[in-house]
């Protein structure tokens, strides 16, 4: 073995061979392992190559078994149409799929499988059986692959329909089989699995179990009960509905209010034409339309359902047929951006509460009673007696009261001058018109007092109502300053010496290609050379801002997603900052109209419900969450 420095070293050994083999042809088998190396990672992506089968197949009911999270077992058994019989050696082989026949075909494929490699790729690295039954046949059909070596189809017993049994997975090669995960974790991949193909399937009955364990059954439903069994109650009641066109465009599903303090990346459903993707442009779109409204520390749950023509999208792009890339990415981009946008301007006042379930924590607090009785407890809000809350008002108890009261608490507190003056000037602070009618009250009600001059405190319809005066107030002008901007439009400042920067070929590129672009945020650029751009003007409210790296974020954010947000965010961020020093402050006195006048101009404003950093402005306490909170009724 040669050496350097004394020390041997193989890699010249190797480099020094002149051995060279010949080119030669694999076999089947070793080709089907090797692409079960890219279509079945796991036990998770065989059982999605499965489902999707079914749903092909028109089944409307699934049921799936697992054992050590996959890995010891995966069988679904489904109603759809089945296979006939002389078909079931082929499903086992490679690039056999009825899915496609031609290119063209290929270029507008609708189905979740075409590709024509799952089946045969699961066969060669586990122990297969597959048993099916068209309509037409007088009984079912089976066959059994282990290793990839396929039996002879033999009879069998079943109803119309399919299943498939996939046992100890990666059994024959074991390498393989040392990089998989716990059983848990194999587990939790495959229950993912599962709830991305249901939630965009509603109509499909679901059941799994794992390890002779129910975990759930799903009945055929809408679209908005399968997402509250599988995302959760809480997401539902905090979301909001998407429902836009455009053209041949079609984007619909919920989104998270910005408040929903509960979103995490894994409660991100992005589904193009019914098949669950994780798309860049889609999901930069999210993130833009939300940009204004989130918390930084908070990333949005949202469920969300494109739909186009199938020749708009390319869905092989790779084997696992979770990437796609869109014939018009910016147009796409476009849309989703402009419909979420749309959708979350109305967090208003007016038409949504901030934060859906704000007694959670009194539930927790005061749980059901321990008496050993579960029967429900009638609200207090609900019942006739000894109380009926009555419309609303802001009205305050009279002097001669207040001088009662004074008297009662005698031993412990003087009644001198003092206190009665203090008293009439609050009692004059507190008096207000004749009482409105319930059913003409304003959303946020009217307020009945400041607390510790940073909090108002309303009454309306439902109970009471806490408002941070100062964030209200922010989000209030913040809107009104981007009103004034998208009046005015974008007002572009020359610079007298041009801003020159050393950029990469796609920086170039990217910067000739959507110069029309750049000019619709404000940024003129030319190319002075090879690996040279120059900035000859900003917009206006950017003048002082450093451009290159802006720029540069714009060229980088358009090369990949088509658009970008990048002007406008640092525009908006620098809005933010004057509504944020020309916003009322924490400590100030305000009268009862200057805090009414502040709520109705919440009710007026889109996205009051959160702050410019994306906090609640105002949270709704109902009459029945106060009565837990002094245990009425329990």
């Amino acid at each position: 073995m040669p050496a350097v420095n004394g020390i041997k070293c193989p890699i010249l050994t190797l480099c020094k061979s002149p051995a060279m083999s010949r080119i030669h042809l694999l076999p089947d088998h070793l080709i089907n392992q090797i692409a079960a190396g890219e279509v079945v990672e796991r036990p998770a992506n065989a059982l999605k190559e499965i489902v999707e089968n079914s749903i092909d197949a028109g089944a409307d009911k699934i049921d799936i078994v697992l054992q050590q999270g996959g890995i010891k077992l995966i069988r679904v058994t489904d109603n759809g149409a089945g296979i006939a019989a002389d078909d079931l050696p082929l499903a086992l082989s490679r690039h056999a799929t009825s899915k496609i026949k031609n290119l063209s075909d290929l270029e507008r494929v609708a189905s979740m499988g075409f590709r024509g490699e799952g089946l045969a790729s699961i066969a060669s690295v586990s122990r297969l059986t597959l048993s099916s039954r068209t309509l037409d046949a007088a009984h079912a059909a089976s066959i059994r692959a282990a290793d990839g070596e396929v039996g002879a189809v033999t009879a069998a017993a079943r109803e119309v329909g399919t299943t498939v049994e996939v046992a100890e997975i990666y059994f024959n090669t074991p390498a393989r089989r040392k990089f998989l995960k716990s059983d848990n974790t194999e587990y939790a991949h495959c229950l993912a699995t599962v709830e991305r193909i249901a939630l965009a399937h509603p109509q499909v009955a679901f059941t799994l179990s794992h390890n002779d364990k129910s975990i759930f059954r799903l009945p055929a439903q809408d679209t908005a009960a399968r997402v509250a069994a599988i995302i959760g109650e809480d997401f539902q009641a905090a979301s909001l509905n998407v429902s836009a066109a455009a053209g041949e465009l079609r984007l619909s599903g919920v989104i998270a209010k910005p408040t929903f303090a509960q979103g995490k990346s894994s409660q991100q459903y992005c589904y193009v034409n019914r098949r669950f993707v994780r798309d860049k442009v889609m999901l930069h779109a999210v993130k833009q339309a939300y940009r204004d409204v989130l918390h930084q520390q908070i990333v949005p749950a949202f469920v969300l359902f494109l739909e186009l023509p199938a020749d708009a999208v390319d869905v092989n792009v790779h084997p696992s047929k979770t990437e796609v890339r869109f014939r018009e990415s910016q147009a796409v981009h476009q849309f989703i951006f402009h419909a979420l946008h749309k959708t979350l301007a109305q967090t208003a006042a007016a038409q949504t509460v901030a934060v859906s379930n704000p007694a959670a924590a009194l539930d927790s607090i005061f749980p059901a009673r321990s008496d050993g009785n579960d029967a429900p407890r009638t609200p207090v809000l609900f019942r006739p007696a000894p109380y009926a809350p009555s419309s609303p008002r802001q009205s305050s108890l009279s002097l001669r009261e207040g001088q009662d009261m004074l008297s009662a608490y005698h031993p412990f507190y003087r009644a001198d001058d003092a206190a009665l003056h203090a008293l009439a000037e609050a009692e004059e602070a507190f008096r207000q018109p004749e009482t409105t009618p319930e059913e003409e009250l304003p959303p946020l009600g009217f307020a009945v007092a400041q607390l510790h001059e940073v909090y108002i405190l309303a009454q309306n319809a439902a109970g009471l109502v806490l408002v941070d005066m100062h964030a209200a107030h922010e989000r209030i002008q913040y809107e009104k300053l981007k009103q004034q901007k998208h009046a005015e439009g974008i007002v572009t400042q020359a610079l007298l010496i041009p801003l020159s920067f050393r950029a990469d070929h796609e920086e170039v590129a990217t910067a000739q290609e959507h110069h029309a672009l750049l000019k619709a945020y404000g940024f003129d650029l030319s190319v002075i050379g090879d690996t040279q751009l120059a900035i000859r003007s900003v917009p206006h409210l950017l003048i002082r801002a450093d451009a290159v790296p802006l720029v540069q974020t714009l060229l980088r954010e358009i090369a990949r997603y088509g658009a970008s947000a990048a002007a406008a965010a640092a525009e908006n961020a620098l809005l933010a900052t004057l509504a944020c020093h020309g916003s009322v402050r924490a400590g100030r006195r305000l009268t009862l109209p200057e805090m009414n006048a502040l709520l109705r101009d919440m009710e007026a404003t889109e996205r009051s419900n959160q702050c410019n950093h994306g906090r609640p402005t105002w949270v709704q306490l109902a009459l029945e969450d106060l009565d837990k909170l002094f245990l009425r009724g329990q």
